[in-house]
Formats: C-alpha cells, sequence, structure tokens
C-alpha cells in the first residue's frame, strides 16, 4: 500500500514549531506505544535539537505490556525521561509534573538557587496526529483545555494550558512528514488511525490487517471472531470468514467485506483485540 497524507495546515505548524521553541524548556513528544518508531516524526529531532526531552509512550493499555517495557528502557538508554501512560487512567497530573520536574531537575535548581523557585516551566508538546495529545493535555490540567477527538486532524492551532502553578503546556497540532519512505510506516499509521480513513483503501489495509494477526496473533481472530487462521489462508478469505461469522451478507450471499473491514480496524484502535505492539526495538535500524 502506497498512503501518504499531509494537509497544508502542518507546513503550517513546523514554521509555529520552529518559532515557539525559543519560548519553552522542554518538549514532550507523545508516542503510540504500539507503534513507537512509525509514530515517530523523524523531523524533530531536528526541530527540537538541544532541547530536553520527554518521551510519552501512550495507549499502553492496548499495547503487550512486555515490548512496552522493553521500549522504556530502549528510550531511556538514549537519553530520554520516559513516561507510560493509558490517557485514560488517573493521576495523570502528578505523573506527568514528575516526569517533567525529573527532565528539568538541573534547571529547577538552578531557578531556586538565582532566588527563582516558582518559576513556570514551559514545555512544548508533540505527536503525530491522533495520538492523544489533547486528551493527555486535558487529564494533565485536570479539565477540558484542549480539544480532543478520536479522529486526526482536530488541533489546528496552538494553544497555552496551565498545569498548576508552576507548569504550562503548548499543545500543538498534529504533524506528519511529507513522505514515508518506508511503506511500513504509513500502514502502521493507518491501522492505528494516525492517516484519516478517507485517504485509504480500507478493505486493503483490512485485509493486511488480517495478514498480521494471523501471522503474529492468531489467538485473537480466534477469540474475537471465531475463525480458526491457516498458512494457507489469505487476508482477504480470513476478512470474508470474519464477516461471515458476524452475518455480514448482501444480496446473493456474499459477504459484504467493506463493512468488516471497518469493524475490524475499528475493534484493533479500540483494543477490543487484544493488546498488541507491531514493533520491537531490536527490529529498529540503527
Amino acid at each position: 500500500m502506497n498512503i501518504q497524507w499531509y494537509p497544508g495546515h502542518m507546513t503550517k505548524t513546523r514554521r509555529m514549531i520552529t518559532e515557539q521553541l525559543r519560548n519553552v524548556d522542554a518538549v514532550c513528544e507523545i508516542l503510540d506505544a504500539r507503534i513507537p518508531i512509525s509514530s515517530r516524526n523523524p523531523d524533530v529531532d531536528t526541530l527540537t535539537a538541544g532541547k530536553p526531552r520527554l518521551v510519552v509512550l501512550n495507549r499502553v493499555d492496548q499495547a503487550d505490556p512486555e515490548v512496552t517495557g522493553r521500549w522504556a528502557a530502549w528510550f531511556r538508554a538514549r537519553g530520554f525521561e520516559v513516561l507510560e501512560s493509558n490517557a485514560k487512567g488517573g493521576g495523570s497530573a502528578q505523573k506527568f509534573t514528575a516526569a517533567v520536574q525529573r527532565l528539568l531537575a538541573d534547571k529547577l535548581r538552578a531557578y531556586a538557587e538565582k532566588g527563582q523557585p516558582g518559576r513556570i516551566v514551559r514545555v512544548m508538546v508533540l505527536g503525530i496526529p491522533n495520538v492523544g495529545k489533547s486528551t493527555l493535555i486535558n487529564q494533565a490540567a485536570g479539565r477540558r483545555a484542549a480539544r480532543a477527538e478520536d479522529r486526526p486532524g482536530v488541533t489546528r492551532a496552538k494553544q497555552w494550558v496551565p498545569v498548576g502553578p508552576q507548569l504550562e503546556l503548548l499543545d500543538t497540532p498534529g504533524i506528519l512528514w511529507p513522505k514515508f519512505d518506508d511503506q511500513s510506516v504509513g500502514v502502521n499509521l493507518a491501522y492505528t488511525g494516525a492517516v484519516r480513513d478517507d485517504v485509504i483503501d480500507v478493505e486493503e489495509l483490512a485485509v493486511h490487517l488480517m495478514e498480521f494477526l494471523k501471522t503474529y496473533y492468531p489467538q485473537a481472530l480466534k477469540d474475537r471472531y471465531h475463525i480458526d487462521p491457516q498458512e494457507a489462508d489469505s487476508g482477504y478469505a480470513l476478512l470474508e470468514a470474519a464477516g461471515r461469522r458476524r452475518g455480514f451478507l448482501i444480496s446473493g450471499g456474499e459477504v459484504d467485506t467493506e463493512r468488516m473491514a471497518k469493524i475490524l480496524l475499528d475493534e484493533f484502535r479500540g483494543g477490543k483485540l487484544g493488546r498488541f505492539t507491531l514493533e520491537r526495538p531490536e527490529d529498529v535500524r540503527q
């Protein structure tokens, strides 16, 4: 699949990030714990060079917990502060603030020594579309301060959000990059909803997802759709079998595979199929 999606407002976002960097003390990059590499914008390292970095592995409740632990260790070994979040659980404000304090411990100590212990710390929050930035910010702030929806491209302008008396977060629009050099990245982003469904072939994407699940998580297909995938089964055959099990039939007894494709993706994104991680640290090219 050749997936590309780069709305015009993302060029404006890049400029805004560059302009606002001088106003922040650190950068928080929110990643999808299921696809930590595919959900990392490769431009962020260059755009934010020199700023302390906090990596938030979001949606850990939908990812393989053992692999999430390995990813956390992988990022810490590269000098990042790391916070695991499910974007739904409690205590987000305390956890987020504590992570920022660890990240900026030296700077906060220097402020205190200069007689400025209450000085406000500002953090820019970055991430790809639909990775949960606004939801996480709202939880950290303890109120609905940033607009959040379960679809990409909702946040279109920057917004400062106070989190307690000494921390402010800069919510930014989701930003992708102009071209996915590795098409597996585009497919992973489409699986998780970071690329809008109206610019992709949903049925073809679901076929690819069925093939992935057959190979790595066949039990999930047995448990959810009551189908027993065989090695020779194509992704389309599995999609058709699942649709037949669900009773998604149209005229002539054919299976409505488009409807089943949408259901498969919705249930995968909602965590109803299980906890999966699509990438592993050992697969990263150094």
